[in-house]
C-alpha cells in the first residue's frame, strides 16, 4: 500500500511503499497522534523503517496498493 507522510515545515513530503495491512498503518497513525507512542514508525516493503516524531506529523494519506505492469504495450 503506498503511504504519504506530510511533515511540518518540511517541503516534501514522504512517499513509501508499505507491505503492512491499512489497519497497521491506521493504528501507528493513532497511536502517533493520540500521544501513546513519541514516533510514528512504518517499514517499506524493502525492510527500511521510517521513524517520524509524533508532533510534526502534518497528515498521513493511505492509498491502494499498485500494481506493477510487466511486459511492454503501446499506450
Amino acid at each position: 500500500m503506498e503511504v504519504k507522510i506530510g511533515v511540518q515545515y518540511a517541503p516534501r513530503e514522504i512517499v513509501l511503499e508499505s507491505g503492512q495491512s491499512p489497519e497497521e498503518v491506521e493504528a501507528a497513525v493513532a497511536d502517533a497522534l493520540s500521544g501513546k507512542s513519541p514516533l510514528l514508525s512504518l517499514v517499506d516493503d524493502h525492510g527500511r523503517k521510517v521513524l517520524v516524531p509524533s508532533e510534526k506529523l502534518a497528515y498521513v494519506e493511505l492509498g491502494e496498493p499498485t500494481t506493477r505492469k510487466v511486459g511492454f504495450s503501446a499506450l
